[in-house]
């Protein structure tokens, strides 16, 4: 209970820190994306800043080995830069660039009801189902 609790709770600070740094704001992302124009820069302190707090938290957690509630700790292994990620990359910009929505912030909009996150979360979910079948016939074809 407790795990779920302090889950909850991480999801929570997670989606309202989405909201004041305006994340959930399609237009303002595209803004950011949009260097060509007039550039919203303010996401970039944003990005900066969450890169800085996981840079330190991912070596924490890597010496740790486990969570601060005690469960097993699940990072990835692989080093591996090989096609499958680089086109992978490649479709999460090209659909954060039209849509002006990535997971986390299209979970907390399509929350708010907002139609085109609902769509969104849709696609992506259809996405990572149509990834695990094709992943599932791979691992038998080898």
């Amino acid at each position: 209970m407790l795990i779920q609790l302090i889950a909850l709770l991480s999801g929570l600070v997670f989606g309202i820190g989405l909201i004041l740094s305006g994340m959930v704001n399609p237009a303002k992302v595209l803004a950011f994306l949009d260097v060509t124009e007039q550039w919203d820069p303010s996401l970039a302190f944003v990005m900066a800043g969450a890169v800085g707090v996981g840079f330190f938290a991912f070596r924490l957690a890597k010496k740790r080995g486990q969570t601060l509630l005690a469960s097993p700790l699940h990072l990835p292994t692989s080093n591996i830069l090989d096609h499958r990620l680089i086109l992978g990359s490649i479709a999460f910009g090209v659909g954060w660039g039209i849509a002006g929505i990535c997971p986390g912030p299209g979970l907390v909009l399509a929350a708010s009801g907002h139609s085109g996150a609902i769509i969104f979360v849709v696609a992506m979910l259809s996405g990572m189902v149509i990834f695990d079948q094709l992943e599932k016939r791979r691992s038998r074809h080898h």
